[in-house]
């Protein structure tokens, strides 16, 4: 289902992202035959949601160091400096650029290096929590070449192919909080 400007039902203001609703997550392919999920645990931002939808603003950061793969070993060698560089790059930014309801576009910087991305969105829809909070939900989806942001280290597998495939598939599942 695509999502139009007119299916989406924000109040103006500011919107911060829900931590512990939230997901940046990521999917590689390990050794060309099966898939690698992870996920940033540490997530803050916000939406400002303008009247005129289309030129509402998302600013998103992530902590490199709150990589999660499943795997201690992974995760640290995600870490370091052949991956993110958590130490010298600790985090991972998202500023918008464009919206049109189907799809976001901004600028995603990963170790200071920035490029474009166009996520696909979808709009879950506007809710009240128990508490009396607004909250609204979106996924996004986006497929990037993890060399564009110079995340190139990799190794050859006996027979053929790298460890690790150079597309990435990025997925955002997010709670947002209308804010006071």
């Amino acid at each position: 289902m695509s999502t139009t400007t007119t299916d989406i039902q924000l109040a103006t203001g500011t919107w911060a992202i829900d931590p512990t609703h939230t997901e940046v997550g990521f999917v590689t392919r390990h050794l060309m035959v099966s898939k690698v999920r992870g996920s940033f645990r540490e997530v803050s931002g916000t939406v400002e949601v303008a009247e005129d939808i289309t030129q509402s603003v998302v600013d998103v950061t992530a902590q490199i160091a709150s990589v999660e793969t499943g795997s201690a070993d992974r995760d640290t060698h995600l870490k370091s400096g052949d991956f993110f560089d958590a130490e010298q790059f600790p985090t991972m930014t998202f500023r918008s650029t464009a919206f049109d309801g189907a799809t976001l576009t901004g600028d995603l910087t990963i170790k200071d290096v920035t490029k474009s991305v166009t996520f696909d969105v979808d709009f879950g829809g506007v809710g009240q929590d128990p508490w009396g909070n607004t909250k609204a939900g979106f996924e996004a989806t986006a497929t990037v070449n993890r060399k564009d942001w110079g995340l190139t280290w990799n190794a050859a597998i006996e027979g053929g192919g790298v460890l690790v495939s150079d597309k990435i598939q990025l997925n955002i599942d997010v709670q947002l909080a209308k804010q006071a």
